[in-house]
């Protein structure tokens, strides 16, 4: 019995063995058979072609910079998907070291905020022309307005992405805050000049831009008014952020540099209490950009507004001026006849620029300018 248990034992074993010799001279076969394949295919198609289209499906993990250039070239096309907070964010990432890598010159920003059209732009145009370099130009309108420039106008694409702006309430900074945002992402903008649809220049550009750089101060109106349309609007839940004897008053119309932009643009300290506190009739835009800058950089202001304006006729806004007032005395009125500080020195150069023409004014300013009386 034992016998037949060992004999039956070893014939399983020489099965197997049998079995196992034969898969393996079938993977011998099978491997010579794909060698010669391999060895075939190499001599046709060459080895070249084989690494190559391997290595044209691998993509780097980490993509590379295309260099400085990217950095500081301004945005080709102003309109963008960005929120506020995004815009506000990004604009107000400064570099740390003051001196430039590469050769900039300084530009000025024209910041047009405006209800649609643009009728004195033919004005601007004259103004502007032949120092393309010199300048960039962003207009605010209702979101509902979309201009039509010709491609050669200056105004031509610059129209940057809006919202509505409500005169006296937060919207109004907002929108300020919006254009001084987008002008800020273009590295080479050094002045940031605030403007309407009703303003004007006074002088030729080259006056204007030398002014402009060669200024210690940027020019924002902040005076403390002892008045009920001064220290009657402030709020004393304000305090101890903002104390009535910080408290001013102020045109809208600012002229700022590079400095006093980003610090506008940064700010979310200031601009929750002025959302809260000042409202109507605390005028907002009258009160937060001079108040917050009077705290946070007044050394920095002029305390002045280089954008004259005409209050002689009295009420809640400035006078508008129509087709008859556009004479050489009325621009003799307006260039002379003042003072003020220039760089700590005494100036009656005070102001560049003008307010409220009406479109009516359109022809009889070009024909100022052909005349020589507006210089440019």
């Amino acid at each position: 019995m034992q016998s037949r248990v060992v004999a039956s034992e070893e014939g399983k074993s020489k099965g197997l063995s049998l079995g196992s010799l034969r898969l393996f001279v079938v993977f011998v076969a099978l491997c010579v058979v794909f060698s010669l394949i391999s060895i075939y295919t190499l001599k046709h198609f060459g080895i070249e072609n084989v690494v190559t289209t391997m290595s044209s499906s691998f993509q780097p993990c980490v993509e590379e910079h295309a260099g400085l250039e990217q950095w500081i070239k301004p945005p080709s096309n102003l309109i963008h998907n960005m929120t506020d907070e995004e815009l506000l964010w990004r604009a107000s990432l400064v570099p740390k070291i003051k001196n430039y890598p590469f050769q900039r010159v300084p530009k000025i920003a024209f910041m047009f905020l405006t209800k649609g059209p643009l009728p004195l732009a033919p004005l601007w145009e004259r103004f502007l022309k032949g120092h393309e370099s010199l300048f960039t130009v962003y207009i605010h309108p209702l979101p509902s307005y979309q201009a039509q420039f010709p491609s050669s106008s200056v105004f031509y694409k610059r129209q940057i992405p809006s919202q509505i702006a409500e005169w006296g309430r937060m919207s109004m900074c907002d929108a300020e805050r919006r254009l001084l945002a987008n002008a800020l992402l273009d590295i080479s903008n050094e002045w940031f000049i605030l403007l309407s649809e009703s303003c004007i220049p006074l002088y030729k550009f080259s006056l204007v831009y030398h002014y402009l750089m060669k200024s210690k101060y940027s020019y924002v109106g902040a005076f403390d008014d002892p008045g009920p349309y001064g220290r009657g609007r402030y709020n004393p839940n304000m305090a101890p952020l903002v104390n009535i004897t910080k408290w001013r008053k102020g045109s809208q119309w600012f002229e700022v540099n590079r400095k006093l932009a980003v610090n506008i643009v940064e700010d979310t300290t200031f601009y929750p209490k002025f959302e809260q506190y000042c409202r109507p009739a605390c005028y907002v835009d009258e009160h937060y950009f001079p108040t917050m800058l009077t705290i946070q950089a007044g050394s920095a202001l002029a305390n002045r507004s280089i954008t004259w304006v005409d209050w002689s006729r009295g009420g809640a806004h400035p006078a508008t001026f129509g087709r008859s007032d556009i004479t050489k005395e009325f621009f003799d009125r307006v260039h002379g006849g003042q003072k003020c500080k220039y760089n700590d020195r005494n100036s009656t150069l005070c102001v560049l620029f003008a307010r409220k023409f009406a479109p009516s004014t359109l022809e009889p300013l070009l024909d100022m300018v052909n005349s020589k009386v507006l210089d440019f």
